[in-house]
């Protein structure tokens, strides 16, 4: 290994940027803007220095697009909820390594407020879906009455 390289990839098939964009579904561009803002981390680097990237950073990538384009989050919202889940994390490495219960539910404590969070935003963005939908709606049994009034001037 030489000093460009971040650490050690688990074993399995590893890709280069282009290989990993195009099983995914995005464009090198957009991996890279995805590692500038911290969603991601390429699992090695090769000895040229190029990104390589094994099946959990394509799992990751899917859940980034998934959320981006089924759900309709923003990136920071994405970041957000990635965030709270490392933590979680975190937390529960730490949760396993003390015996004292003030520390054990101080963790517990930070991971309910983590997924007070996460339920929030998760209900603020239902919300804005289900204004949508009302707005939607209304449209339509707009347009429905005035096909019924057509219809009925038409008699």
């Amino acid at each position: 290994m030489t000093d460009t390289q971040e650490e050690q990839a688990p074993a399995g098939r590893l890709m280069r940027i282009q290989e990993a964009a195009a099983e995914v579904g995005l464009t090198p561009r957009s991996v890279r803007y995805y590692e500038e803002l911290g969603l991601l981390r390429p699992a090695a680097r090769s000895e040229g220095d190029y990104r390589l990237y094994d099946d959990t950073d394509l799992e990751r990538l899917r859940f980034i697009k998934g959320l981006r384009d089924d759900a309709g989050f923003s990136l920071a919202e994405i970041a957000q909820l990635m965030e709270d889940d490392a933590a979680r994390e975190r937390g529960h490495a730490a949760f396993h390594a003390t015996t004292d219960p003030s520390e054990r539910s101080r963790i517990l404590r930070d991971r309910l407020v983590r997924y007070d969070h996460q339920i929030a935003m998760l209900q603020t963005k239902i919300g804005r879906l289900q204004a949508m939908v009302d707005e939607t709606e209304a449209k339509r049994a707009g347009t429905a009455v005035k096909i019924d009034q057509l219809a009925s001037s038409e008699r």
